[in-house]
């Protein structure tokens, strides 16, 4: 028996939710925060169009771990699964329209789905991506990278939030984009 046709797999029923009348629509405005540090993430975020940044607050400043924009799915996700506060802030970095599904929503579609595992491991392979790319010493080689992945990245995220997701200034990175 084909399990596949007996259960759907569990990305086509998360974007079936996102589809779904009842999804939460919400536009945040520039700078609006969509999940603070010390909040509990209870939400998985669908970004329809917009641009956001996944960032920590350290002593020395903002740092951005990640962005989002159209077609992204994203939250805070340890704080989502420990269910301990997140140390993470998500933030609209221009206006940005966002489909919303509570936890609960997604427990649900856990339990009547199929490729829930897969799914876990895209998001773990994007995260080891992400550690890579840190580990490069040279700021074009993470450029490189992160361009292979995210090739419209520079038609969706400001410079300034590139540079910065990338550890290097914005002069650095307009300079390599220019080489």
């Amino acid at each position: 028996m084909n399990t596949e046709i007996d259960k759907l797999n569990f990305t086509q029923n998360l974007l079936r939710k996102f589809e779904a009348e009842d999804v939460v629509n919400t536009t945040y405005k520039k700078g609006d925060i969509l999940t603070a540090e010390g909040q509990i993430e209870n939400n998985l975020y669908f970004i329809e169009d917009g641009a956001v940044k996944v960032y920590y607050q350290s002593e020395l400043g903002e740092n951005i771990i990640r962005l989002g924009y159209n077609g992204s799915i994203l939250n805070s996700l340890s704080s989502f699964f420990n269910r301990q506060p997140s140390e993470l802030f998500i933030e609209a970095i221009r206006e940005t329209k966002v489909k919303i599904l509570k936890r609960s929503v997604i427990i649900d579609i856990k339990a009547n789905s199929l490729g829930y595992s897969e799914f876990l491991e895209n998001v773990l392979i994007q995260q080891l991506e992400r550690e890579i790319d840190l580990l490069h010493d040279s700021p074009s080689q993470r450029l490189e990278r992160v361009l292979k992945r995210s090739p419209h990245l520079f038609q969706f995220i400001p410079l300034k939030y590139i540079a910065s997701y990338l550890r290097m200034s914005p002069e650095t990175l307009s300079r390599i984009r220019n080489s």
